[in-house]
């Protein structure tokens, strides 16, 4: 039962996300938007992290077989795909290494450990 009432909450929360996505004319996804709310639910404590906990580890620990229908559905459409899969494949390795970097520079800068702050 309580694995039941803490998916309900993440459920929850998800869809005041879609209403939201709804109500706003921002071009933002619902799902960003669900995770803002949550994000600001547990900052600011209105949500216990133990309130969602064994949900969410569940949640992450199943994330993979949630790329499974994706993937099928390139397979699916592979002649539509195969003219620009070399296009593909250098964006999606480019966009990596651009999100590793912003990534990490933003962390950096958010624990204050940046080189340039360094003496």
């Amino acid at each position: 039962m309580k694995y039941l009432k803490q998916f309900g909450i993440i459920l929850l929360i998800t869809f005041v996300g879609e209403i939201l996505r709804f109500l706003l004319p921002l071009p933002i996804p619902a799902s960003i938007y669900g995770l803002i709310l949550m994000f600001v639910l547990l900052c600011t404590k209105v949500l216990r992290l133990e309130d969602i906990r064994e949900a969410a580890e569940f949640l992450i620990a199943i994330m993979p077989v949630m790329f499974i229908p994706a993937a099928a559905g390139l397979i699916d459409s592979w002649s539509q795909v195969q003219p620009i899969v070399i296009q593909m494949f250098i964006t999606m390795v480019a966009v990596t290494f651009i999100v590793m970097a912003v990534t990490g520079k933003t962390a950096m800068f958010i624990i204050g450990k940046d080189r340039r702050n360094r003496s």
